[in-house]
């Protein structure tokens, strides 16, 4: 395999410590490796290491004279808000080429969906799956061999998200992406880096498998640790106890001896095996049940997403108690978000709302996605003060247990990555108790053990809880009512697999929805989805085998379910 880029010794500090230290490794033609690691480690600007838009302290990267490189931001870059959905894609060409290629900006904006109808759309006014078809056409017009791809899968519904890695899977060259979505990382890639501990464990792995080899390293790690410590300690006290006898004895060859076995107790100090550190935050919601048999009423509402804009959806009646952990189910653009910011309005404003009554002792809290909630000019200290009436050192307590370190707490919000704002929000949300708990798309920000926390603290949460999300395993681990917003209806479930079925068309008994999901319209045909959903059910029961100890395993299982997946990626590449 040809090398496309090399990295030797990155080192970059900020000014707060440390960011990444004496990374080296080598990425080779055919690679196609999933980044991943805790929110705030340094993901997103080792990709921009990579690519050049920032430099290093030490260290250098090479790539290869034949590598060409394309970075899919996270976000949609500000200089492009104003511009057209084609005047984005062709800026990336120079001037001869976009008088002579023109035609393959087109081309590429209508294979990633966008029609004719919506090359003239204003970028701004997509939708954040649509952000990432734009950015990814941007990418691949430039022909790279190397994709450096920043969370794309942020934001996106289930058939969208289904559909980057469909493309993900189809694509012949070798990419880099930093994801949390461990399906969808198990599903493309062939390699994990795991970033940690400022430096780079690479393992030929796809993401469950990496994340349980990272554990059981750790763990040989903290056993030659513990024994390389007994060692230390059994000399350390032979050393003092011939010191000991030198000085009473005044033995001048005991006391070399002890000055020698000191010698050796410093250097094995030196060679002994380094632990990983932990992540001391732990992400616990805690609630208040107020003992009342409704927190939450909601009658005849018509929800929009602004006050001159049509409804999306209309609501007869639902009522939520405290126990209630509601997923809000849907496609994007149905309302969802809409319904939870229109609570939390009212909430806010103590609007005369008669379609909305809330419990006259409701106390409510609200993950906002955009995170807006957090004011831009505020600290951190500052931040957290409306959340918890709590001391200065109490609230430093919390930001240190939370990974923000003293130097830190002086930091304005504007400059905390997405990840960190994302944190520094759960952390305010933990100091409080709320007894009503909006979420809206939680996990976008959260890392792998964040959204597995998230899942665990809120099965036992005593408030009432209404979630939006699109991460089935946090729906399934942690909810116990499941609402379903589908065709302008808000309809309630008892079983999610039912639910997905009728989301998806699977169910022959209901007219598949034809429902805008973005901007564009875009009717999903009954048959590719049940494909789609099946596929997605297949790669998840083998990923799940594959992760199982091999003496568990199912091999006459797992080649069943690798010739039904085979097939079904026929039939889609078909369509």
């Amino acid at each position: 395999m040809s090398t496309l880029l090399t990295a030797q010794s990155l080192s970059l500090d900020t000014a707060f410590g440390p960011l990444l230290a004496d990374i080296t490794f080598t990425l080779k033609k055919g690679d196609r490796l999933g980044l991943i690691g805790h929110n705030g480690c340094g993901k997103s600007t080792l990709l921009k290491l990579l690519d050049g838009t920032i430099s290093a302290n030490s260290g250098s990267v090479t790539r290869a004279h034949h590598c060409l490189l394309a970075r899919v931001e996270q976000h949609l870059p500000e200089d492009l808000h104003t511009l057209t959905l084609l005047d984005a894609v062709m800026a990336r060409l120079s001037d001869a080429q976009q008088h002579t290629e023109g035609w393959r900006a087109q081309a590429l904006l209508a294979s990633m969906g966008f029609d004719e109808t919506a090359w003239q759309l204003t970028a701004g006014t997509l939708s954040g799956g649509q952000h990432t078809r734009l950015l990814l056409a941007r990418a691949l017009i430039t022909q790279p061999d190397l994709l450096l791809l920043d969370e794309p899968s942020n934001h996106l519904d289930l058939p969208t998200l289904l559909w980057l890695e469909q493309f993900l899977r189809n694509w012949s060259g070798s990419f880099v992406l930093v994801s949390h979505d461990q399906h969808l990382l198990d599903n493309v890639t062939n390699g994990t880096w795991i970033l940690h501990d400022y430096g780079l464990s690479f393992f030929q792995l796809p993401c469950s498998a990496a994340r349980a080899a990272l554990v059981e390293r750790d763990k040989t790690d903290a056993h030659r640790h513990q024994a390389e410590q007994k060692e230390i300690d059994r000399i350390s006290a032979s050393a003092k106890r011939l010191a000991t006898w030198g000085r009473v004895y005044d033995n001048e060859d005991l006391a070399r001896k002890a000055k020698q076995m000191e010698k050796r107790v410093d250097k094995l100090k030196d060679n002994q095996t380094e632990l990983s550190a932990a992540n001391l935050w732990q992400l616990i919601l805690k609630g208040e049940a107020l003992p009342a048999d409704r927190l939450l009423e909601i009658e005849n509402l018509a929800v929009s997403p602004a006050p001159e804009c049509p409804p999306l959806f209309n609501l007869p009646i639902q009522r939520l108690k405290s126990g209630d952990r509601v997923a809000i189910i849907g496609r994007n653009g149905c309302g969802k978000s809409s319904l939870l910011r229109l609570l939390w309005q009212h909430y806010q404003q103590q609007q005369d709302e008669t379609a909305i009554r809330l419990h006259p002792r409701v106390d409510m809290g609200y993950y906002d996605q955009t995170l807006h909630q957090l004011r831009d000019g505020d600290t951190l200290l500052e931040a957290l003060e409306p959340f918890a009436a709590l001391t200065e050192r109490d609230r430093k307590m919390a930001l240190i247990s939370a990974g923000f370190v003293w130097l830190r707490h002086g930091q304005t919000v504007s400059t905390l990555s997405g990840g960190e704002r994302s944190r520094l929000l759960f952390v305010g949300l933990t100091l409080a108790r709320y007894s009503l708990l909006l979420l809206d798309e939680p996990t976008n920000h959260l890392d792998m053990e964040g959204k597995e926390a998230l899942a665990d603290t809120l099965q036992n949460y005593a408030g009432g809880v209404l979630l939006v999300t699109h991460d089935r395993t946090l729906i399934a681990k942690s909810c116990n009512r499941f609402w379903l917003i589908d065709n302008g209806e808000l309809s309630e479930w008892h079983s999610l697999e039912g639910l997905y079925a009728q989301l998806t068309g699977e169910n022959p008994q209901i007219t598949p929805p034809s429902r805008q999901t973005e901007l564009m319209s875009c009717v999903v045909h009954s048959e590719t989805d049940a494909w789609l959903e099946r596929l997605v059910k297949l790669e998840e029961k083998l990923a799940q085998d594959l992760s199982r100890k091999q003496s568990h395993q199912k091999p006459a299982l797992q080649q069943q379910w690798r010739k039904e997946i085979e097939m079904l990626n026929q039939r889609l590449e078909q369509e």
